[in-house]
């Protein structure tokens, strides 16, 4: 059998819901602190909000143009779109069910309520009027729909309401139905005064405030049901590189329109009638199989603020304070330290911090003359961000590569380059038609009269608030070939010529894949030559045909393979005479496991390697993107030590993958140790 064989390939799309399907069991382990539940019930439902933005946008798209080729998983996209259709709405169904039965139950219990409309006592109802008086009603503009009211453009994922009228108004008009929209900057879900509620936390819901006074906006005419629903969109940007000529430009004209792109799925409360649905799924373009009736709020990703508005630890993962590497314990420079030696940093176990001292520290260095720093998503408040544009006022030499097409983080992107600009730094957006997805961060200082280059490497965002969410590693090493490597690197991303043949450093789109591929076929010349041959790789997702052929073929040779997926895997593991040898697992804990390490035993050497990159095709070829090698002895075993090990030998939140691509979450033997990879991090590495 072969990769070419559409049998040893799973799809990517029912590969992505499994993921989600793992995060919901997440909210339904009740040893998961309760609050905690809420929170992954939440990302449950903003991945599942993008997977309709990017994934089943890029189907639509397929099917509308007629493609009718099968993927590499053998299905057609009209095929692809029912099976996801199906699972997904069994999906969102369990979403419901969970919020519903369980943890409303759950949250009760605790004096946690949402209250809802039926059961407002007097006091409640007068409160929530003159909030509604105050805080919302202004802000509200009600649309009848009529022939000089065509039906209004709604935000992509907005609430609205549709709302059914009976009567004549003061023109004469008999309106049957109206759009309600809520205006973005309110809050979904609000607080009410302990006096009020009589709960200890005691919280409504916007959209029952709206639908308790909708009668308000409609004087004189009877209203006969309000619905809430809400419309979600394509999130896909496309340009035409021939016409473009200033990609900010561009990007910036075209990033309102995808607010209003075309529709992919319509979700309505399920009390809305059939006649209302209809006519939503008509002016929106949409198909019976795109309809998500649901049970509760439209929108659970609105739940997400509702831990922090709550101050019960006992209800939530303990805090904990990330920790510093011993070489940054006894030297604060941060470059007499990398000087000493590389150095290793492992988040969210510990600190973001001495990455953005290295910046801080570079930007009021007298001898510091440049800087040198890939954005891809930074966030809006980036102390790292103010550090370079600190720089650059002190006149540094300030150079930025700026991804702008960095999905959902554009207009932040867009507003961090004009501030660059602004401050008299090099900006520039990368090579068009590549995602610079690389993390580096380059500083050149003047010692002794000669230039000497530090760099910092990362698996990771620039990004402060994600750094204490998602498990990365970052390295900070002055090594000579590896900053000479850096150096070739942001010379390509801002000039142009034919690529320099780098020392260390693998680098898409240019020689990424195939050292990949040589690494893993050397593996098998070992194995065939009767030497021990080992590959562990973690990563977020293995779709890449040859490399999974690859794969296939070491395992054949005989290598053992593990690899640690936590999201989308296409390659089969544990099929006889295919891939007998190799395990797969996903490991979803308290941290969004995001880092990516590549072991490759190769004989005695043991190289370990680092990288920004997934094994998959749009990360290989058009993505640039930096796989590095990690040189020190120590560090080595400290990535195979922490990165690696734990999740091969976590009993507690990795999930086995079978050869259909289903996964069982494998448990304790009886009588042994409970191992959980993040927590035991967490006692070892955090202070």
């Amino acid at each position: 059998m072969h990769a070419s064989d559409h049998s040893t390939l799973l799809n990517r799309e029912t590969g992505l819901l499994a993921f989600n399907r793992r995060v919901q069991e997440k909210a339904e382990n009740p040893d998961i602190p309760l609050l905690e539940r809420l929170r992954y019930l939440c990302i449950t439902t903003s991945n599942l909000d993008e997977f309709f933005e990017v994934r089943i946008g890029s189907l639509k798209n397929q099917i509308m143009e007629r493609k009718s080729e099968p993927g590499p998983d053998g299905m057609t996209p009209q095929q692809t779109f029912e099976r996801v259709s199906r699972e997904a709405h069994d999906l969102v169904t369990r979403e419901y069910q969970l919020f519903n039965d369980t943890l409303i139950p759950a949250l009760a219990a605790k004096d946690i309520v949402f209250l809802r409309r039926s059961i407002w006592t007097e006091a409640q109802q007068v409160w929530v009027r003159e909030f509604f008086e105050r805080e919302v009603a202004p802000l509200l503009t009600p649309i009848v729909l009529d022939p000089a009211h065509p039906f209004p453009r709604l935000l992509n994922k907005s609430l609205n309401f549709a709302v059914s009228l009976e009567g004549t108004d003061a023109f004469g008009r008999s309106p049957k139905l109206a759009i309600v929209q809520a205006p973005r900057l309110l809050a979904r879900v609000i607080r009410m005064p302990d006096e009020v509620s009589g709960h200890r936390d005691g919280f409504i819901f916007l959209s029952s405030v709206i639908h308790a006074h909708v009668s308000s906006l409609f004087h004189g005419m009877t209203i006969t049901g309000c619905y809430q629903f809400r419309v979600t969109r394509n999130a896909e940007l496309q340009f035409d590189e021939d016409g473009v000529a200033n990609l900010r430009t561009a990007l910036q004209g075209g990033l309102p329109q995808r607010k209003f792109a075309d529709a992919v799925r319509l979700e309505v409360v399920n009390s809305c009638p059939d006649t209302i649905s209809d006519f939503l799924l008509r002016e929106f373009g949409l198909g019976r199989e795109d309809l998500y009736q649901v049970d509760g709020p439209v929108n659970l990703v609105r739940l997400m603020q509702v831990p922090d508005l709550i101050d019960r630890p006992e209800l939530k993962f303990p805090a904990f304070s990330p920790g510093l590497p011993r070489a940054l314990k006894k030297q604060t420079d941060i470059f007499a330290a990398m000087r000493q030696q590389d150095i290793l940093l492992h988040h969210p176990f510990q600190s973001f911090q001495p990455v953005i001292d290295f910046i801080s520290q570079a930007a009021s260095d007298p001898d510091v003359v440049a800087i040198k720093q890939t954005v891809y998503r930074a966030g809006t408040d980036s102390a790292l961000m103010e550090a370079l544009l600190a720089a650059a006022h002190r006149g540094k030499e300030v150079t930025v590569v700026v991804e702008l097409m960095a999905r959902f983080d554009e207009e932040t992107n867009i507003g961090w380059a004009q501030r660059f600009e602004d401050a008299g730094a090099h900006v520039v957006y990368g090579v068009f038609g590549f995602k610079t997805h690389a993390k580096m961060a380059l500083v050149v200082r003047r010692e002794g009269g000669t230039l000497r280059r530090y760099v910092h490497l990362g698996t990771g965002n620039y990004h402060a608030r994600t750094a204490k969410l998602y498990t990365d590693f970052g390295l900070f090493t002055c090594n000579e070939e590896m900053t000479a490597d850096v150096t070739n690197i942001f010379s390509q991303l801002t000039g142009t010529g034919h690529p320099l043949a780098h020392k260390r450093i693998w680098q898409a789109p240019f020689d990424l894949h195939s050292n990949i591929l040589a690494a893993i076929r050397r593996e098998a010349d070992h194995a065939r030559a009767g030497r021990p041959a080992h590959i562990i790789a973690k990563m977020n997702a293995l779709l890449e045909p040859q490399a999974i052929q690859a794969l296939y073929e070491a395992s054949q040779a005989g290598v053992r393979i593990d690899l640690i997926v936590r999201g989308v895997c296409a390659l089969r593991p544990g099929v006889p005479g295919l891939s007998e040898t190799i395990r797969v697992r996903s490991v979803i804990g308290r941290f969004l496991e995001h880092s990516r390490i590549f072991y490759f035993r190769n004989d005695r050497a043991a190289d370990v390697y680092l990288s920004s990159a997934d094994w998959m095709d749009r990360n290989f070829f058009r993505r640039i993107e930096a796989c590095f090698p990690v040189l020190d002895r120590r560090l080595k075993q400290r990535v195979l030590s922490e990165g690696l090990r734990p999740y091969l030998n976590d009993n507690s939140q990795a999930w086995l993958m079978e050869a259909d691509g289903n996964y069982r979450l494998r448990t304790p033997r009886k009588g042994s140790r409970r191992i959980t990879a993040q927590m035991d991090l967490l006692r070892n590495l955090a202070d």
